[in-house]
């Protein structure tokens, strides 16, 4: 069930790496869009439209093991076929649904083309390994750790989509200031929609049993975790009357 090959072990341990590295340089410093945007930088020149940016950058994640599942038989079983339609779904969801509701701010041309660096770099590398590395058995459907990763996938999942929601109605269209967020996860964390896709991920990693995808879930949580703090850090300087029970992150720790 492990990707042993040299090529999957390989770019695991620089997706790893890179994420790693990525949490240190988030430390201080969150990531440059969105709310955390610097105006006046050299970095925010050029700008990319919300819907389109995030349309871009996410087309590939979903593309790619879609492309490749369809001209490939290999992925013949059940088991195989729900990871493929679990990993298909989020970014098909993220791709043609998010994109087109989304109210966000517009995003720096340098981090569109980073994420579509990552993502086409991220589903090349999971479909690699599902297709022609890990080796499912007709009844892996039944394993515990498919059916308790496909749990948590799809409660992060949910938390995850029902977050971005709550977000996208906390402003009218022609609204610009920011608000506190209620409702849902958000009354437990700041970061609730972050919260959510990390559960997701770590469910997918759990399902699929596979190097890559525990990779691509630590730098999930590598990537989005400190975002949930700098959201934190920022929604208490900006609201003297911010809930002081909510955490960051990991409700009623962090």
């Amino acid at each position: 069930m492990f990707c042993t090959q040299d090529l999957d072990l390989y770019m695991s341990v620089l997706l790893s790496t890179i994420g790693l590295l990525f949490l240190l340089r988030q430390k201080e410093k969150p990531a440059l869009y969105g709310k955390h945007i610097q105006k006046n930088s050299k970095q925010a020149d050029i700008l990319v439209p919300a819907k389109c940016g995030w349309f871009i950058q996410e087309l590939p994640s979903f593309l790619i093991p879609f492309v490749d599942i369809l001209y490939n038989q290999a992925c013949d079983t059940v088991g195989c076929k729900m990871l493929f339609f679990m990993f298909c779904g989020h970014y098909f969801q993220r791709t043609f649904i998010y994109s087109a509701f989304t109210r966000g701010s517009p995003i720096p041309i340098y981090i569109v083309t980073l994420a579509v660096l990552f993502c086409s770099y991220n589903g090349i590398l999971q479909s690699h390994c599902m297709i022609y590395v890990a080796t499912y058995s007709e009844d892996w459907y039944m394993d515990i750790r498919f059916q308790l990763g496909v749990v948590m996938f799809f409660l992060g999942m949910a938390i995850n989509v029902h977050s971005d929601h709550i977000l996208r109605k906390l402003r009218k269209p022609t609204e610009v200031s920011y608000k506190i967020p209620q409702g849902g996860m958000f009354n437990f964390v700041s970061g609730a929609n972050f919260l959510g896709e990390i559960v997701e991920w770590y469910g997918y990693a759990i399902a699929t049993w596979s190097l890559p995808a525990f990779a691509f879930a630590f730098f999930t949580m590598c990537c989005i975790g400190p975002r949930a703090y700098h959201h934190h850090r920022f929604y208490l300087q900006t609201f003297k009357d911010y809930p002081k029970n909510r955490r960051a992150l990991i409700p009623f720790i962090f």
